[in-house]
């Protein structure tokens, strides 16, 4: 019997509403994954910076400095909380 892969971790940027509401999260809108390499954290801190600038997202200037380092360095999904109108999610891939 082959032995089974652990899960790695990947995460998952979202568009979504004031509330962050699980509905208000499309996966057919917001479909990429990024890895926990540091090229996946970089084209995730890309995503973010991209929605900032469309002003589909909001994340309050004093507050920047903070979610990068979440997103670059520490845990991405700190940096989903610092965030109006987006969000990021971890999920396991196999």
């Amino acid at each position: 019997m082959p032995a089974t892969k652990a899960p790695s971790t990947a995460y998952v940027f979202f568009n979504c509403d004031g509330e962050k509401s699980l509905a208000s999260k499309n996966i057919f809108y917001n479909n990429a994954v990024y890895g926990k390499t540091q090229i996946g954290r970089k084209a995730l801190w890309k995503k973010i910076q991209d929605e900032i600038e469309a002003k589909r997202v909001v994340i309050a200037e004093e507050r920047m400095e903070e979610a990068q380092d979440a997103v670059l360095k520490g845990d991405p999904m700190e940096a989903g909380k610092l965030m109006q109108f987006g969000d990021i999610m971890e999920i396991d891939r196999y």
